[in-house]
């Protein structure tokens, strides 16, 4: 089990791992050995996930996921399996730990009169400035 916060955590077959070569460092290495990790998490289907974390999760997850609602996250910045996997696996968290805060509601508030004559007052400055650039007036 993978803890992300005191009420979620994740089974480790819920996510899927697959390594293939990686374009980061490694000198010759990079065409022998797979150390990119690619790592896949269904969030629709996912029985860990509370259905308002899965949906804010899915909007997190932006281009990284899927049509079928699978998050894909390529780890491939170090040389070895070890350390892409931990870094897909902490990515994976972050995410879900970001999503599985509520956004606060915005309370709709009126703007005070001090606010308003302030705003009124640069109006009529910025008309005034404009005004005087027309073309003098032989009243």
């Amino acid at each position: 089990m993978i803890r992300i916060t005191d009420t979620i955590s994740l089974d480790e077959d819920e996510i899927e791992e697959s390594f293939v070569r990686s374009s980061g460092p490694g000198g010759q290495n990079v065409n022998k050995l797979s150390t990119a990790v690619q790592l896949r998490f269904d969030v629709r289907r996912s029985p860990s996930l509370p259905n308002d974390v899965a949906i804010r999760l899915m909007k997190l997850a932006g281009k990284r996921l899927t049509k079928d609602g699978v998050l894909v996250i390529i780890a491939q910045t170090n040389r070895t399996q070890e350390r892409n996997r931990a870094e897909a696996r902490e990515r994976l968290i972050e995410l879900i730990r970001e999503a599985s805060v509520k956004p606060v509601p915005r309370r709709a508030t009126k703007p005070t009169k001090a606010s308003k004559t302030k705003r009124l007052e640069g109006k009529k400055r910025r008309s005034d400035v404009k005004d005087k650039r027309g073309k003098v007036r032989l009243d």
